[in-house]
């Protein structure tokens, strides 16, 4: 089955992240398990843990459909010692926020060296860090986000991604999430069905399906290897509704969360009717 939906507001308790997703048709969502834009949050509580979980489990939402994301200051790349150890402890209490809330999985960026070392000394300062946490936070997978390779983001290849994959002790432990927006932006050609099909065999082929447990699904305002992350409503940027077609016909991307992070919150009802459209049943 394809669970699709959008990041969704959890504004006032992550219960309301369940009832807003439920609003727009979603059989998928993501949600911030706190605020992303500050460092910490006060714990959630037993009763915050158990209305979110009976919310899930009364409006049909398993933890393989739903994909938290975690905070936009953690940097596990960090080259500074200091600063990355407070990135790798705020990534872990988000890890625990996540288990909490009886969820398996918590997305992320890799991070960024920020100019300062080798991004491949910031690659082994990521897998560090992910080793750590599955080890400090059984039952919750890491999950790698591609990206665009803005700045000095990480990320931005298969390549790398494997990278870090690789020099992790509990690699099993891991997965990955494609964000369409980021790897047209990194240089990842999905445009028309050659192009889709090269790319997802690029991908199988550095990284493997197995590995993928989540995707964003997202048009791009940016141009293709531009490095520049500017999200956009589906069919409406530089990529065209054709990879979402295909993608929706692609036994590979069922099973997990396929969430839009599409710039007009009052599309996604449309979005993820259309998306569902694209499906061919047996």
């Amino acid at each position: 089955m394809y669970y699709i939906g959008a990041h969704v507001s959890a504004a006032g308790g992550p219960e309301k992240a369940v009832a807003n997703a439920k609003a727009i048709g979603a059989t998928a969502f993501a949600l911030f398990t706190k605020n992303q834009k500050v460092w910490t949050a006060p714990p959630l509580t037993d009763e915050t843990a158990r209305v979110f979980i009976n919310a899930c489990v009364e409006q049909g939402y398993a933890a393989a459909q739903i994909l938290p994301h975690d905070s936009y200051l953690i940097n596990l790349a960090n080259p500074d010692p200091g600063k990355r150890r407070v990135s790798v402890e705020a990534f872990i209490e988000e890890m625990k926020r996540v288990s909490r809330l009886g969820l398996d999985r918590l997305n992320f960026h890799p991070g960024a060296h920020l100019n300062q070392v080798l991004p491949e000394v910031g690659l082994a300062f990521v897998a560090e860090a992910l080793d750590e946490a599955v080890e400090r936070v059984p039952g919750v997978r890491p999950v790698i986000e591609t990206t665009a390779g803005q700045g000095s983001s990480l990320g931005a290849t298969f390549e790398q991604i494997a990278d870090i994959i690789g020099q992790m002790k509990r690699s099993d432990q891991v997965g990955v999430c494609i964000d369409t927006c980021h790897i047209f932006a990194a240089g990842y050609d999905i445009r028309t069905e050659r192009a889709f099909v090269e790319t997802m065999e690029r991908f199988a082929k550095t990284i493997g399906f197995d590995k993928l447990m989540g995707m964003h699904l997202n048009d791009a305002k940016s141009q293709l290897g531009s490095h520049v992350d500017r999200h956009d409503s589906l069919g409406q940027g530089n990529i065209g509704w054709e990879p979402f077609r295909l993608i929706m016909q692609d036994k590979r991307f069922e099973g997990i969360p396929l969430i839009l992070e599409t710039i007009d919150s009052t599309l996604w009802p449309q979005e993820i009717q259309t998306l569902s459209d694209f499906i061919i049943t047996q």
